[in-house]
């Protein structure tokens, strides 16, 4: 079975809003046994939009849109759609009561004309209810080709998908059952695991495949496997999903979504009734962020600092001025320093500390921009390591923020 997915929008065209509906989308029909044929993001335009419908029957099952579907008179997505399956729009009560029922609990005021408007469907359209917002999801059928129409506001589409149209979909097509399993792994590159395991993966059973995605110092490796039977399938890739951790045992953290690093450092410190702070120069919060976006993280993450300014360092940290003056300020000593100084300043038990040069200029820094130093202190002491993450600024603190939660995973550990 093959889906396509369209998106909506000048703002996705011109690079001002980045296309995370088709991602979510993509995976989730994955786990559907739902392939996806192709993506397609178009103009809010009527010729546009009446095109890529047409296409796109030609070529699937289940069309999935997003967007297009707001109060204002650029969003004419419902319009366009009545021209598509020869309908006409006609006012939907449940939608109009939803849309002063959102106004009444959320604004306190009554909705606008143009907010009203939203109760207006397409007559042969089924109307999927939007409980977080006014525009409905709409489902249509035409030539054994269903299309269903969704707003392109993220958690509106999402809960639309989850509640309303998956349902539907499981319903009206007979799908194979898709099962993946993904290994995260650290500290180890994409071409070294494969040489490690090559013997295991030549004696893969054929309908299991192994996919290596790697990111920045992260490899994940994913199995997967379809068919009809649902339980067959998960105990043969489960199987040979333990045998795989057993051969990366060292560099194993955990299974994507069930866990992450940052997830399997909180699951230590908290068992270890450990906590951690940050001082963080040339990273610049990203790996308080990393750490921080995980619920529960308040109970052993206490909080940081952000010295970027080599004078804060001195004034707010308290790291000797002498110490900067002889080893600079991008160096193997200030950045031991510092983690041990954000061990003292926040009464933690761990810290990790960072200083380097992102660029694209030196600054204070004497080292080639991509330099950059990384200290983790704890109960047995304080280590430090000196890395060159390359020149591009984004993929520096990306690399630094990995490379830092690896470093203290390993020294927790060792605890």
């Amino acid at each position: 079975m093959l889906a396509e997915i369209i998106t909506i929008g000048d703002e996705i065209l011109i690079g001002q809003v980045v296309d995370t509906n088709s991602a979510y989308i993509s995976k989730e029909l994955n786990k559907l046994g739902i392939q996806v044929y192709q993506i397609t993001s178009i103009q809010d335009e009527r010729t546009h939009i009446l095109q890529a419908l047409r296409d796109a029957q030609q070529r699937v099952d289940l069309v999935l849109v997003t967007g297009g579907l707001g109060p204002t008179k650029d969003d004419i997505t419902k319009q366009t759609f009545c021209e598509f399956f020869k309908d006409e729009l006609v006012e939907d009560k449940e939608v109009l009561d939803h849309v002063y029922f959102l106004f009444s609990k959320y604004f306190d005021k009554e909705p606008l004309p143009s907010n009203l408007l939203q109760a207006m469907v397409p007559s042969t359209a089924t109307v999927l209810t939007n409980e977080h917002g006014t525009a409905p999801g709409m489902w249509f059928e035409k030539d054994n080709v269903v299309f269903v129409s969704m707003p392109g506001v993220p958690y509106e589409m999402k809960h639309l998908l989850q509640k309303e149209v998956f349902p539907r979909v499981i319903k009206r097509f007979n799908t194979p059952f898709i099962y993946h399993r993904t290994l995260l792994t650290y500290g180890l590159g994409e071409s070294a695991i494969a040489d490690r395991i090559a013997q295991w993966e030549d004696q893969l059973p054929k309908e299991i495949r192994l996919a290596y995605l790697p990111s920045l110092g992260r490899v994940r490796l994913r199995l997967s496997s379809k068919g009809n039977n649902e339980r067959t399938l998960k105990e043969a890739v489960e199987d040979k999903m333990k045998e795989l951790h057993a051969l990366l045992d060292d560099i194993a953290v955990g299974y994507e979504d069930a866990t992450s690093i940052e997830q399997r450092i909180g699951a230590l410190l908290k068992q270890k009734e450990h906590t951690l702070s940050v001082a963080e120069s040339c990273t610049g919060g990203a790996i308080a962020e990393s750490i921080t976006t995980h619920a529960g993280a308040s109970s052993y993450f206490i909080g940081g600092v952000i010295p970027y300014d080599t004078q804060k360092k001195v004034s707010v940290l308290g790291i000797d001025a002498k110490l900067i003056e002889e080893h600079t300020v991008v160096s193997g000593p200030v950045a031991e320093a510092m983690a041990i100084q954000s061990n003292r300043l926040f009464k933690s038990d761990y810290a990790i500390a960072t200083t380097g040069i992102a660029g694209p200029t030196k600054g204070d820094g004497k080292d080639e921009v991509g330099t950059v130093f990384i200290a983790i202190a704890g109960p047995n002491g304080v280590i430090s390591e000196k890395f060159s993450f390359g020149r591009a600024r984004e993929r520096v603190i990306a690399k630094a923020t990995n490379k830092a939660l690896e470093m203290l995973l390993k020294e927790i550990l060792k605890n």
